[in-house]
């Protein structure tokens, strides 16, 4: 009894120093300087390039229990940028937590999920060919947004969910420079986005739960620089406007607050239960298990590996090689997301054979005619090379960083 009530006080410490720390601001700079072949172009134009990087440390004692130093390049979380689909992973992990929540015999996550429509551009889902069974679930929409970021599933997880929760719980968690408004490719207008769709859920070809449509009327304002960008954009129609790209009514989710729900979700353990996430084992494991596997190891969804090859979702160390061969020890979990010349990468990485393991989390942006919405961006030239020699730089370092004690990394090793 003594045993746990000290083991609780000690996380609960652990907790309170992980808030209070002090984040080391020049670090990052000196390392990425240090390597002017790689960096020196991204640094002389950091603004431009919308650089953001957030690195934490892990170091574990004797009880194997984590603790953390973070690191930030040129952080400034209420500096806009376009956060495309890395909202998605608070929004699956909300998902859990209302099925959790609803505490309804015979609903879970497993269960088919039917989407109806009584709303203007709604559509319905009945049917999913990429699942074992045919149909559509919870479980499986998580699938299908960690391996490959599909834009449906992440629309039927926030539709389940809803706006006005999604928002409630990124402010019950304190994820102040955050909001998710939007969901993604269904060209969703201020009012459509406020509307959610009906849901219904069946257990064996019951019905065990019926969940309404929705209309969320509240606003979320946050207070944000850089939200007007550019010189010019694409309309809906393609047509060519002569004014700056306005993301005034857009999702938002800043570097500390997607590190910190990494961090949450990877180390539940030195967190208070009121802090962490409403999660079940199992949920955990769900999660663990897609945002690590390569979408070419999966037969439910199954993949085309020429169009979703092996490391195509991790951008940080791999960058966007479709023949370059993983490295074995190493397993990256993580969400990513890649819009209007934006790439952004949410990541823990785990070297099973060195014992490595750290936080890493990035952004970087190239669009150097200014121009929104026209698919012209160097991806390739630009935001690719970056992520991928951040990510092996950052590796490197870590494997000559000497430990007191080394992790035990067995949590992390999934089947797949």
């Amino acid at each position: 009894m003594i045993k746990t009530i000290l083991s609780v006080t000690l996380l609960s410490l652990i907790s309170i120093k992980i808030h209070a720390q002090k984040i080391d601001t020049t670090y990052l700079e000196k390392l990425l300087r240090s390597h002017p072949d790689k960096f020196s172009h991204i640094l002389n134009h950091p603004q431009r390039n919308q650089v953001q990087i957030r690195y934490t440390q892990i170091d574990r004692d004797k009880d194997n229990v984590p603790h953390f130093k973070t690191y930030s390049y040129n952080l400034d979380d209420h500096r806009y940028f376009f956060p495309a689909s890395t909202v998605k992973l608070p929004t699956l992990i909300f998902a859990l937590e209302k099925i959790n929540k609803l505490k309804i015999s015979g609903l879970n996550k497993e269960s088919t999920m039917i989407t109806g429509a009584d709303f203007d551009k709604q559509t319905t889902v009945e049917k999913d060919s990429t699942a074992q069974n045919g149909l559509p679930s919870i479980a499986h929409y998580i699938r299908k947004v960690l391996l490959v970021s599909d834009n449906d599933a992440y629309n039927r997880l926030y539709e389940f969910v809803g706006r006005a929760e999604l928002n409630q719980r990124l402010k019950d968690y304190g994820l102040t420079t955050s909001r998710i408004l939007n969901r993604y490719a269904v060209k969703d207008t201020e009012l459509t986005s406020r509307h959610t769709n009906p849901v219904s859920f069946y257990t064996n070809g019951k019905m065990v739960y019926d969940q309404p449509g929705k209309f969320d009327p509240a606003n979320y304002p946050i207070e944000l620089s850089n939200l007007v960008m550019g010189k010019a954009y694409l309309d809906s129609s393609d047509r060519l406007v002569n004014k700056p790209f306005n993301m005034t009514n857009r999702n938002a989710f800043s570097m500390t607050d997607q590190q910190e729900v990494m961090k949450k979700l990877i180390f539940p353990e030195v967190f208070p239960l009121k802090e962490r996430f409403q999660l079940m084992p199992d949920d955990y494991n769900l999660i663990y298990t897609y945002m690590s596997k390569y979408p070419t190891e999966s037969d439910y969804p199954k993949y085309d590996p020429k169009e979703n090859w092996t490391t195509s979702a991790k951008f940080l160390f791999y960058g966007a090689d479709s023949t370059v061969t993983p490295n074995p020890d190493i397993r990256i979990f993580n969400k990513y997301g890649d819009s209007y010349g934006f790439i952004i990468d949410n990541s823990y990485f785990v070297d099973f054979k060195n014992k490595v393991e750290f936080l890493l989390t990035a952004i970087v942006q190239s669009n150097d005619d200014e121009i929104y919405n026209d698919g012209k961006y160097e991806y390739k030239e630009v935001c690719y090379p970056f992520m991928k020699n951040l990510g092996q730089v950052i590796y490197e370092t870590e494997l000559k960083r000497k430990k007191k004690y080394l992790p035990d990394l067995t949590k992390y090793k999934m089947k797949y």
